[in-house]
């Protein structure tokens, strides 16, 4: 791993809070990702399941997390089981986690080799009352590639008929969704490392030069910093391609008088970022450009001012969308009499603004969390308003990942970023 150590006493509590969430008598397990072929002998880089990761620490293929709070034998209440390291694993793949190891990283103390799964599984099961399995079960999940998670739920139904299931899902959800201190510290990290890119790429971005450029200059800033690199698919969208909300193909050419939509983040230790600024290729925006500029970047500050514990997401999205309405009315892009003829299942402002304003963040960027449930301390979202104008070949979209707090407004891990307009410019320049 590219990143450093990160204290155990995160996962210590991780696993204390799920645990504390278990019913009696029961006991759950987690799986590590596969290892994905793209074919021949060739592989997809190895990427962490993020709730094993999230309770263990463990950033390893083959590795199996047990929880069983209530076993009558206490060294077996917590229990990782990895894959045998040896001299010859070593020399082809590097080295991979010893038991001492193991217990460093998680706080683990009982550790054993893979090959005394089966044995030590049927021993806990004897002495359970149901099995706590886990799936994905995110809002906007494609689960079509069947996972090793998946493939040890379908033999285990096959295996223990009888034994009752519960679902890990939503204590996942639920305690994941609330940030540890040294979790945000973490997304700092990933948000500094962004940092480093955007101010990395301002000076270099002149007429002429290619998506796939910046893009590169970006790679090359995130991995000097002990990032893997991107935390998602970046976007790199100049002129007209700035209107396609998910344009990944980053192969055009950057013109004069075009503004290039950049949504980016560096991932850290497994924790992703999320960025969006818009560049004036010129370096310098246009007085129609900053108009529409202005008008995102205000929703963007009123909205945050709106993420607090008690607000639910779909209310929050609601007085969002009313803050847009008021500027579209001001760039004489919608009427007051749209709005007044408005279907209430898509508003006038949708024609502009047509996707949701925040999303969870941390694991994963688009991280899981109750969309229904209120909003509490320690949650972390985006925040990324936009106006897409087509017919002006201008889409703007600014974006920072906030933490919401007790009191007052949310903290912001992207504050040191640049976003006002004239603030670009003067660095572009």
């Amino acid at each position: 791993m590219k990143y450093l150590p990160i204290d155990r006493e995160l996962f210590i509590n991780n696993r204390k809070r799920f645990c504390n969430q278990m019913k009696e008598k029961t006991v759950a397990v987690f799986n590590s990702n596969d290892i994905f072929s793209t074919g021949a002998d060739s592989t997809l880089p190895f990427v962490q399941h993020r709730d094993i990761f999230h309770l263990s620490g463990v950033d390893q293929e083959e590795s199996i997390l047990i929880l069983f709070p209530q076993c009558h034998e206490p060294k077996h209440r917590e229990i990782l089981f990895l894959k045998e390291t040896n001299e010859h694993i070593a020399v082809w793949e590097g080295e991979k986690l010893t038991k001492e190891k193991a217990f460093e990283v998680s706080g683990i103390k009982t550790v054993y080799w893979l090959d005394q799964f089966e044995t030590i599984f049927n021993q806990l099961l004897s002495e359970s009352e149901a099995i706590y399995l886990n799936s994905n079960e995110h809002l906007r999940a494609n689960t079509e590639a069947e996972t090793r998670e998946d493939r040890f739920i379908k033999n285990f139904k096959i295996k223990y008929p009888l034994l009752k299931i519960e679902r890990s899902a939503p204590i996942m959800h639920n305690i994941r969704s609330i940030k540890h201190s040294i979790e945000i510290d973490l997304m700092q990290k990933a948000c500094d490392i962004t940092n480093k890119g955007l101010r990395r790429i301002l000076s270099k971005i002149k007429p002429g030069i290619m998506e796939f450029e910046i893009e590169a200059e970006l790679m090359h800033e995130f991995l000097s910093n002990r990032s893997k690199g991107f935390a998602y698919t970046p976007i790199i969208a100049s002129g007209l391609s700035a209107c396609v909300l998910h344009y990944i193909e980053n192969n055009k050419r950057c013109n004069s008088g075009e503004v290039i939509l950049l949504d980016f983040g560096a991932e850290y230790a497994n924790y992703a970022s999320d960025l969006t600024r818009c560049i004036p290729v010129d370096g310098k925006f246009t007085k129609r450009q900053k108009e529409v500029y202005a008008a995102v970047l205000h929703v963007k500050n009123e909205a945050t001012k709106l993420l607090k514990p008690g607000i639910t997401l779909k209310d929050y999205h609601v007085q969002v969308g009313l803050l847009m309405e008021e500027q579209l009315v001001k760039l004489n892009l919608i009427s007051t009499n749209d709005i007044k003829k408005q279907d209430s299942s898509w508003p006038a402002y949708k024609k502009y603004f047509m996707h949701g304003t925040s999303h969870y963040i941390g694991l994963d960027t688009h991280d899981v969390g109750s969309w229904i449930n209120p909003i509490k301390k320690n949650m972390v979202f985006t925040v990324e308003p936009g106006i897409y104008i087509p017919e002006e070949n201008l889409g703007i979209r600014l974006e920072d990942d906030v933490v919401v707090k007790e009191n007052g407004e949310p903290f912001n891990l992207m504050r040191e970023i640049p976003i006002e307009p004239e603030h670009i410019e003067e660095l572009m320049n």
